[in-house]
């Protein structure tokens, strides 16, 4: 089966491209011109120069495709082009899903996130206010969501997956998930806040799209994740692999956003450098985001991999990679390799 690939250079992208080759799929992969081609290194992918934004770039990406697995997405909690994250997730989600229809693909996977997933029920459903979300990436992802379910209403064969917190290699933006990561190795995670996520390997996330094309169903979601745990406990599981200690001190939410603020202002606003405190990212962690995957697992089959090895694998791939220095301890890396 010929499938189309957007976003095959990103983390869950290049990924999924990578289990897709291995059940044997032909691969194409939309890029854009001038785009970090690292991660399709050395893999048999067909590619094609196009944009999302370019709806006419789209028609021969998707010529000849049965399927379409659209990851692409502007992923940031800190821009100062807002309107190109909307181009992106919303207009250009449009554009790929319409030039798919038109093409005839028999069957469309749509990379959601868990940001647009409202809480406050038994189960999550789709937020039906975009604007009371922190930030441009969280409201495009809801608004794009929402104008994929009316496409699958109107008869588009698409299944919609919601990853939650991915973990693993060839981050190579990398994500905020990431810089945490690579923070915590560098030494500068000094303290953390009160919150809590759903953390899941990067690969079961890739191998969750692959079921979902097989066995999902069209106008469904599925959640893609696994363990939920607090950000201490993220904290301790990455010292537990390396040794490092792990912050012990917990500051407030409003201690947290003020730095935030600060930080936007001096390196945002004056020197149009990204601040490494963004204050959508403080201001999304103010509430715990727990999520139970279990629908996912049963009708899907998707694995669950111990979430330890997906931070050991993260953690190596990033020294090897050059984002973060060695800071391991040597007695504990035998405790890692068993984890």
């Amino acid at each position: 089966m010929k499938v189309l690939v957007t976003g095959a250079t990103g983390f869950i992208g290049g990924n999924l491209t990578r289990v897709l080759l291995e059940k044997g799929y032909a691969v194409r992969a939309l890029v854009r011109e001038g785009s970090d081609r690292r991660n399709l290194d050395g893999l048999d992918v067909e590619t094609v120069t196009g944009d999302l934004t370019d709806a006419a770039s789209l028609t021969p990406a998707v010529a000849g495709c049965e399927g379409l697995f659209h990851v692409a997405a502007s992923y940031t909690f800190w821009t100062p082009h807002p309107q190109r994250v909307y181009d992106a997730n919303v207009s250009g989600t449009e554009n790929i899903l319409q030039a798919a229809a038109k093409a005839g693909v028999r069957k469309i996977v749509y990379t959601s996130s868990e940001s647009t997933l409202d809480l406050s029920g038994a189960e999550p459903c789709l937020n039906a206010d975009p604007d009371s979300l922190p930030g441009h990436y969280k409201r495009s992802k809801t608004l794009a969501e929402g104008k994929v379910l009316e496409m699958a209403a109107h008869g588009l064969p698409v299944v919609i997956v919601n990853p939650t917190t991915p973990i693993g290699e060839y981050d190579v933006k990398p994500t905020p998930t990431g810089k945490i990561v690579i923070d915590f190795l560098n030494g500068r995670m000094p303290a953390y806040v009160n919150t809590g996520l759903n953390v899941v390997d990067v690969r079961d996330v890739a191998a969750g799209h692959v079921l979902a094309m097989e066995k999902g169903k069209v106008g469904e979601r599925y959640v893609l994740g696994n363990r939920n745990v607090t950000l201490k406990d993220l904290f301790l599981i990455l010292e537990g692999l390396t040794g490092i200690k792990a912050p012990r001190f917990r500051i407030p939410h409003w201690t947290a956003l003020a730095a935030g603020y600060a930080d936007g202002f001096f390196n945002g606003r004056l020197r149009g450098r990204e601040p490494r405190i963004p204050v959508d990212s403080v201001k999304a962690a103010h509430r715990v985001r727990f999520f139970d995957c279990a629908r996912t697992v049963n009708e899907l089959g998707m694995p669950q991999t111990p979430v330890e090895q997906a931070f050991r694998r993260a953690i190596g791939w990033f020294i090897t990679n050059g984002y973060a220095r060695d800071a391991r301890k040597g007695a504990a890396l035998g405790t890692a390799g068993n984890a």
